[in-house]
């Protein structure tokens, strides 16, 4: 049989030693429709063999040529239906022929590894029908799509090879270059890899084209996934062929929308890989590849990843790329989330170009990315300096109160919060800032505005003036009526109350105007709320400081009541302050002070016995003692440490008693 196109079968019944081999040659080209006259030599020169033939040492040799030529022929019949199905109109006829698409499959499936120009005609051809959804069963019917993903694996892998060969190659010719053989050799095997490398990515092309097209369909998607797509796609991504990196980052970029992707290429090598092409002269692949990143910038470890391979200063430089700028913006601000990396901003240009595009922007249409990344980056106290030289604050406080824009004002209070030379730099802006707290105005201004002046704590600044001048106290003691406001502003006026505070004109003003007992309700109210709590208490601990308000405080209102019950709450930064503001309670009060230290030991005593049951428990012993009589119960009490049935003194244990309200374990 001579083997042709499909697997047409052209039976030559009386070919022999005798046989005609140029008239059959002839009438097997006008049988066969697929085959040119001009092909009539080489059909001639292949009968001649099958007439020929015999066992001998070079029967390999001609069965390879055997192969040569019937591959040539399979790729003819093969490129002729791909000039058909390259026409969409034409489809739908060539679907009708499953005789043609079957044999077309079966010389896929056993021959492609012999001949790369015909595995690309064929998967091409099928990639014809891939480009249309209505098309995809006669793909799946026929298995292409697992058969391509074959393909793409055992290509990977040849290209290792081909790789290894030449780096030997080429490593033999450094080690004796003046070796001519060794370096034609080495030319050779470089022209080799080059030929065989552009041919092989043609084929990747094509066979990745199709999958992806196939990948419209989660399931199929899926069945991807389980033969390591991701895996295969990275791999191909240390190409250079631009075209093949476009295809490869699309399908990455539509794989990564999906979590279990993205985890998938978390674990291998991705963004390393993608980092190489930023940037790079191909507009496309460059915009690609930046929105493959901002898919997987989602994810803080790839954020991480992608400041260890050096992606920082190199988006930061495309600040200044009209086409890529959103892009890499929006990357920039999933980076600047991470207080991990905020810092590292100021290694690059970032923050003078931000300040740059906030004033040549227009007061209306400043892009929300540029402010957003401008509000986290603020956070860092470097960062802010550099926000602020110049006239960096002056331009920023203007614009943010002629336009009243809320997210401007969240940076400068973002900056205002920074101990060191930034904050004194807000002097002369407080009074602006003060005669914005007003109720007519939005809650969401007034509330980045009073932040802003809450986190001024600057000794010279006079406060008394401030609270007088702008009449800001009815405003403070309205807000603090549970429901008065939005919960994060009336946070902001306890914040508020606790920095003007620690001024002692201020604080007694306050405590006068009945704010304390107003803190009280707020406390009842948000008991639950540990920043509330918190923020509270630490008014309560600026106000002790003072001779009139901790008069006040203690005499006047059951504050210290409601930090004892606060002492051995779970918050420890509320149990810290409220520690320290019952020492100082205690320090000026001797009634409050028995009361402390007596809760305190009772507190001490329970979880005392709580750690003796606790150990008596884990050691299986009924006693901590063996005999009865041996064993004295100690309990802590107000006036010292006495044995359970009182018989030995408290000055006994003198060495023991706690010292300044405070517990202290010795022994």
């Amino acid at each position: 049989h001579l083997i042709l196109s499909f697997r047409y079968l052209i039976r030559v019944k009386s070919l022999s030693p005798s046989t005609d081999v140029g008239a059959l040659a002839k009438k097997v080209v006008e049988e066969c429709k697929l085959i040119p006259s001009s092909r009539l030599p080489q059909v001639e020169q292949l009968l001649y063999y099958l007439q020929n033939r015999k066992s001998s040492p070079v029967e390999g040799k001609i069965s390879n040529s055997l192969q040569m030529c019937l591959c040539s022929f399979l790729s003819l019949g093969s490129a002729l239906i791909l000039q058909l199905a390259r026409n969409p109109d034409n489809l739908e006829e060539l679907l009708h022929n499953e005789a043609a698409l079957g044999a077309l499959a079966r010389v896929l499936r056993e021959d492609w590894k012999q001949s790369v120009e015909l595995a690309t005609i064929i998967i091409y051809i099928f990639f014809c029908f891939s480009s249309m959804y209505s098309f995809h069963g006669v793909v799946s019917h026929y298995k292409i799509g697992a058969l391509c993903m074959s393909v793409v694996e055992h290509e990977l892998k040849r290209h290792d090879v081909w790789r290894e060969e030449l780096r030997k190659k080429t490593k033999a010719y450094i080690l004796s270059p003046e070796n001519g053989s060794l370096r034609r050799d080495q030319d050779k095997a470089l022209r080799k890899y080059q030929g065989l490398l552009a041919k092989q990515e043609q084929l990747l092309r094509v066979s990745l084209y199709l999958l992806l097209n196939l990948a419209e369909d989660t399931r199929t998607e899926l069945k991807m996934r389980n033969k390591n797509i991701v895996g295969l796609l990275v791999k191909v991504l240390e190409r250079d062929d631009e075209e093949l990196l476009v295809l490869v980052v699309s399908f990455l970029k539509k794989l990564s929308i999906f979590l279990e992707n993205k985890n998938d290429m978390a674990e291998v090598d991705t963004v390393e890989q993608l980092a190489r092409l930023v940037p790079c002269d191909h507009e496309d692949l460059l915009n690609l590849t930046l929105r493959l990143l901002l898919n997987l910038s989602f994810d803080s470890g790839l954020r991480a990843k992608m400041v260890e391979v050096g992606l920082l200063p190199k988006l930061t430089a495309l600040l200044g790329d009209e086409n890529n700028r959103q892009v890499a913006m929006r990357i920039l601000y999933h980076i600047s989330i991470d207080d991990r990396f905020k810092g590292m901003f100021v290694y690059t240009d970032c923050i003078p170009q931000l300040m740059q595009m906030l004033y040549e922007h227009s007061e209306e249409d400043v892009e929300a990315e540029i402010i957003s990344i401008c509000i986290n980056l603020a956070a860092n106290k470097r960062n802010a300096q550099l926000m602020c030289e110049g006239n960096g604050l002056k331009m920023l406080m203007k614009r943010a109160l002629k336009m009243k824009d809320c997210l401007l004002m969240k940076m400068i209070r973002n900056i205002s919060q920074h101990d060191g030379p930034t904050k004194p730099l807000f002097i002369d802006y407080v009074g602006d800032l003060a005669a914005e707290i007003r109720a007519e105005e939005e809650e969401v201004w007034v509330l980045e505005c009073l932040g802003t002046l809450a986190n001024l704590t600057i000794p010279d600044l006079d406060w008394e003036l401030v609270l007088k001048e702008y009449n800001l106290v009815p405003y403070l003691k309205d807000r603090l009526k549970p429901g008065s406001a939005e919960d994060d502003l009336i946070l902001e006026v306890v914040i508020m109350i606790g920095t003007v505070s620690m001024d002692d004109a201020c604080a007694a003003m306050l405590a006068k105007s009945g704010i304390i007992p107003a803190l009280i309700e707020l406390l009842n109210a948000q008991q639950e709320d540990d920043e509330f709590v918190c923020q509270i208490v630490y008014v309560f601990y600026q106000m002790v400081f003072h001779q009139a308000t901790r008069d006040v405080i203690i005499k006047d209102t059951q504050a210290p009541a409601y930090l004892i019950d606060l002492m051995h709450d779970k918050n420890a930064e509320i149990r810290k302050v409220c520690d320290n503001t019952l020492d100082i309670i205690a320090e000026y009060d001797d009634e409050w002070g028995r009361k402390i230290q007596s809760e305190k030991f009772r507190f001490h005593n329970n979880q005392w016995l709580d750690m003796v049951e606790s150990r008596q428990a884990d050691e299986a012993e009924p006693y901590l003692y063996d005999n009865d009589n041996d064993r004295t119960d100690l309990f802590y009490s107000a006036d010292g440490i006495t044995p359970a049935d009182g018989s030995v003194s408290p000055d006994f244990f003198s060495d023991l008693q706690p010292q300044n309200g405070d517990m202290h374990h010795t022994g």
